[in-house]
């Protein structure tokens, strides 16, 4: 890094120039803070026949015309010739002026209000020989950069200004060629067809279009061209990591704890920070702040966590961090993986038979881990604040719950290590002992039901491959008779085939079976879990109407609950309500029912009994406006019923499964 301040002073220092030279390194990589802390000072300490330095910096991100470059360069040049300005700068110890500082300048210089009488001191603006220009930013500029350097080759050709210009080349360079990609694509695919060349089979039709862009429109060239005429050298800014990294630690010197911990681990900083592939250190200085928040919290909330899962925390803020905010992967990669437990399930499906469904999963795990042992790898709490800038209070103590209690996997649960590590990490020793345990486990029912499903997957494996014992057919039956149990006290699952997915085994015929008894198993589940949101729902009518049209329209306007619903208590408490929400009950059902017709089939026999029991209710009574409101809620239960194919169908339905009895019986 000497080696480059050195090269650039030389340059500052030379009796005669007439090019200037480039600083080129990637976004985030520290440029703009080398020009401000190691090369401005220095600049300014130096003496040329015996006059000072004088730097003015630019930065050229959004400027829209040439114009406005100008402007700035004036600006920067009158507010350093104030007198009582410079004053003020030496005393208080300031080098630059704020931007907040220069946009109150101006003003006040607009509307006549000056810092000191002097007259403008027209030697000033002639004297060229004791100014550097810095021009920082030039890829983000909204001009045309051959125009730009066009402007800058100005003062570097006729007025000899040492003149710096800080870029990142990679990204000019695809500028240069995507910068009004559809009008080229238009007007190359135009020349090309009156030239008749446009589809003839020699070449495929994208190469052509692109080499008749590069023809026309070879802006990069243009820039190498005036490149080479203004750019005397161009210099690599790859600073060294370590010597960045302190610099960016030093922040953090007012907590003792943080600091300390930090610079205890500046080797996994660096490591990871290499791993991400990029040299963004915006990100990484991010990426630390953002772990100073869950090193406080974490220390505040749990004080006794264990120092590797501190560390593993570490490397997997700056790596989640890395892999959205350098748009290597979208937000929602990771959004779907909600514990540590389904991380390692899909490392396993990834690694098993080198299955390559959750490949990103894989190698973000290899890439960071590599030569890391640990256990707890995926921390949810870490994941959301990245990708959402919200510090979700309760999914931290879950996760912190979780780490408590199984930071140490010696005391798993055998299923629990089947299902989350990879089985081969197992020692000889110690697998007959988890698979005996896991069948007990099973045994007694004391599993979720999809658990025991994916088990099963993992022991026909073992069995197929003569890791166990046992008999197929005598585990499938313990296995059956262990969903019956676990069915008592599981819940609903609608993704069986994506958490058999994650396995990485192909499903055998064995599995046939259970998966069928699981659908079985899994519906009345199903049944149960609408019976009890349906409960919840109709318990809103008539007292809590806002927060039933509310929760309805949200949740359940294409999801056929009405069929886990009683018809008669359904009655009952639509008569108690008012004589507006009945109208606005019957018109919610009715347009849900058209809107989504095929999906709410289901609720067909639903709205067969509601039909009858608002008849017997009506039939016979006083004309009122309720019992009107009542029987016209009818008559759209009849629409509905059509809708959904009639009463007649069923009847039918209902004597194929009378049938189907029948001959079971039989």
């Amino acid at each position: 890094m000497e080696e480059l301040i050195d090269s650039i002073l030389d340059y500052v220092r030379a009796d005669y120039t007439d090019y200037a030279i480039m600083i080129n390194g990637e976004w985030g990589s520290g440029k703009t803070h080398f020009w401000n802390t190691k090369i401005r000072n220095k600049i300014e300490s130096m003496q040329f026949n015996g006059k000072k330095y004088t730097t003015i910096y630019m930065s050229l991100y959004g400027i829209s015309n040439l114009e406005d470059i100008s402007k700035k360069i004036f600006i920067e040049t009158t507010q350093l010739m104030d007198k009582n300005l410079r004053k003020y700068m030496e005393s208080s110890g300031c080098s630059t002026i704020p931007e907040y500082a220069k946009t109150g300048l101006d003003m006040a210089n607009f509307f006549g209000v000056t810092q000191n009488g002097d007259k403008i001191d027209y030697a000033n603006f002639f004297t060229t020989d004791d100014k550097v220009l810095c021009f920082d930013d030039l890829e983000r500029a909204n001009v045309d950069v051959i125009d730009i350097l066009g402007y800058i080759n100005n003062f570097v050709e006729h007025d000899h200004i040492k003149t710096i210009i800080i870029c990142n080349e990679k990204e000019l360079s695809a500028k240069l060629k995507s910068n009004n990609l559809e009008m080229k694509t238009f007007i190359a695919t135009y020349l090309l067809e009156k030239e008749g060349s446009l589809f003839k089979a020699d070449k495929p039709m994208v190469e052509k279009i692109n080499e008749e862009i590069e023809y026309v429109f070879d802006k990069a060239n243009d820039y190498e061209r005036i490149k080479e005429k203004l750019i005397g050298e161009t210099f690599e800014y790859a600073p060294k990591f370590n010597y960045i990294i302190n610099g960016l630690l030093l922040r953090y010197e007012n907590n003792p704890e943080l600091i300390r911990f930090l610079r205890e681990h500046t080797g996994l900083i660096t490591n990871t920070f290499v791993k991400s592939g990029t040299r963004n250190l915006r990100i990484l200085k991010h990426a630390l702040n953002d772990f100073k928040k869950v090193f406080e919290v974490v220390n505040k909330s749990y004080p006794n966590t264990n120092l590797r899962v501190l560390q593993t925390m570490l490397i997997f803020t700056i790596a989640i961090s890395f892999e959205i905010k350098a748009g290597k992967i979208t937000k929602d990669k990771f959004i779907n993986i909600n514990s540590n437990e389904e991380y390692k399930s899909l490392l396993v499906s990834s690694r098993v038979l080198m299955d390559n469904r959750q490949f990103y999963i894989k190698e973000f795990d290899s890439n960071y881990y590599f030569n890391f042992k640990a256990d707890y790898r995926f921390f949810k709490f870490i994941e959301i604040y990245v990708r959402t800038r919200i510090f979700d209070m309760k999914v931290f103590k879950d996760d912190m719950e979780v780490i408590i209690n199984t930071i140490d996997t010696e005391k798993l649960p055998g299923y629990k290590r089947i299902l989350t590590e990879e089985y081969w990490k197992f020692s000889d020793d110690q697998f007959p002992t988890i698979i005996d345990e896991v069948i007990e486990n099973v045994r007694s029912g004391s599993l979720k039901l999809i658990e025991i499903v994916k088990l099963f997957a993992y022991f026909s494996y073992f069995s197929r491959n003569k890791l166990i014992e046992y008999d197929i057919e005598n585990l499938k039956s313990d296995f059956l008779s262990g969903m019956d149990l676990a069915a008592e006290k599981s819940e609903f699952c609608d993704d069986l085939e994506e958490q058999l997915s994650r396995i990485g085994f192909d499903i055998g015929d064995e599995m046939q079976e259970i998966i069928e008894h699981f659908d079985e198993l899994n519906r009345i589940l199903e049944d149960r879990m609408y019976r009890r949101e349906a409960d919840e729902l109709f318990k809103c009518i008539p007292m809590k109407m806002e927060h039933f049209y509310d929760k309805f329209s949200k949740s359940y306007m294409d999801k056929p609950i009405l069929n886990h619903y009683d018809a008669h208590q359904m009655f009952q408490r639509v008569t108690c309500a008012s004589n507006e929400d009945i109208v606005l009950i019957k018109e919610m059902l009715l347009n849900r029912a058209k809107k989504n017709t095929e999906k709410l089939k289901p609720e067909l026999e639903f709205m067969v009994n509601l039909k009858r029991v608002l008849e017997e209710y009506c039939n016979g009574k006083d004309v009122g406006i309720k019992i009107v409101m009542l029987q016209e809620f009818k008559k759209d239960i009849e629409v509905i019923i059509e809708l959904y194919g009639g009463e007649d169908s069923l009847q039918e339905k209902t004597i194929e499964e009378t049938l189907a009895i029948l001959d079971t019986l039989d």
